[in-house]
């Protein structure tokens, strides 16, 4: 592809070379004549000046490094995106039914769907259309993933989850599975029964080895465009708003309640019956305790979890106390020294 080509196709207006060919992606520090490469943030200046890069995208605002081929752009990062998939598209089986899927003639599957070897799906169960579901997975009773879904192999969706459209789901992942209600009855655990279901909206995307429990009563909820890392725990009747991002081994207890647009980092733990509202931020390993409010906007980071500004103030005190002991320590030796003298 030329650039010229690749900057129509982006919507945008190049400089330099429009006539250079060019064939792959990388990054800014690795690519070489035939890449493209992107540069953003305060660096990207000089970053880009020293890239060896066939075709940089660049801010609108930042000057062109002398001698380079670039394409001027909004949001170079979101350009990029873009660019990769243009040179690197999914791939996805061929349409059909491995002979050795299992699957329910009470089963609904649309057009052009492909499911994958020893592949269960059970009745009542009903695919969108080009969704494709990987081998050894096992689709319950009553499950609806929507259309230009992608589950890949061994997932297991249980009964009575709802999936919408262009859902991505990796490997080890359970959707559904009972949540942890237990109840003490006398000299034992009784098991709350587990009748509830899930609802998951559009675009979400879920790692490897990730769960999301069903609802004891009631609806486990999950909005548009959540994106959950691999080891990701969702427990019982969480609700999740709309565009939210949970990293690694977070774990979410249940009744938690998220909403829009909250970022929430590695290992972080809720407690049960947590709010965060919108736009929050949890560092990683920050500790929610129960029933606690995290207000809208906020940053938090540590355990239990507190002001950005009011951890790193604590963590600064914390770093002076080794001084202050060898302060008390000189002082109680001048106090003994005194005591001597003056018995």
């Amino acid at each position: 592809m030329l650039v010229r080509e690749l900057a129509e196709w982006l919507g945008a207006e190049f400089e330099g070379d429009g006539g250079r060919a060019v064939t792959g992606v990388a990054e800014l520090e690795a690519a070489g004549p035939e890449d493209v490469a992107f540069a953003a943030g305060a660096k990207a200046g000089k970053q880009a000046a020293a890239s060896r890069a066939g075709c940089l995208l660049i801010p609108k605002d930042l000057a062109r490094p002398e001698g380079r081929t670039v394409i001027r752009v909004e949001d170079p990062r979101a350009a990029f995106i873009r660019v990769v998939r243009r040179f690197h598209p999914a791939r996805r089986p061929e349409p059909g039914i491995h002979p050795s899927a299992i699957v329910s003639p009470e089963a609904e599957l649309g057009a052009e769907v492909s499911v994958g070897a020893y592949t269960v799906i059970e009745a009542g169960a009903r695919i969108g259309d080009r969704t494709v579901v990987g081998a050894g997975c096992y689709i319950g009773t009553g499950v609806v993933i929507g259309e230009d879904g992608l589950i890949h192999a061994n997932v297991t969706i249980h009964r009575d989850v709802t999936i919408g459209k262009r859902a991505v789901v990796h490997s080890g992942a359970v959707i559904g599975a009972d949540g942890f209600g237990f109840v003490m009855a006398g000299d034992h655990y009784e098991k709350f029964p587990q009748v509830g279901r899930v609802e998951i909206g559009d675009d979400f995307e879920m790692g490897a080895n990730a769960c999301v429990d069903r609802a004891a009563l009631g609806t486990t909820r999950i909005g548009h465009g959540v994106k959950l890392d691999n080891m990701v725990h969702v427990a019982h009747n969480v609700t999740i708003g709309n565009h939210v991002v949970a990293a690694a081994q977070t774990g979410i207890s249940g009744g938690v309640v998220i909403e829009d647009y909250v970022v929430i980092a590695g290992q972080v733990g809720l407690a049960d019956k947590v709010r965060i509202e919108t736009r929050a931020v949890l560092g990683a390993q920050c500790g929610v305790p129960s029933s606690k409010i995290i207000r809208a906007g906020q940053t938090v980071w540590g355990t239990p979890a507190r002001p950005i500004k009011e951890y790193l103030a604590q963590l600064a005190q914390l770093s002076r106390i080794a001084a202050l002991r060898e302060q008390v320590a000189e002082l109680q030796r001048r106090v003994r020294d005194l005591e001597e003298r003056n018995p």
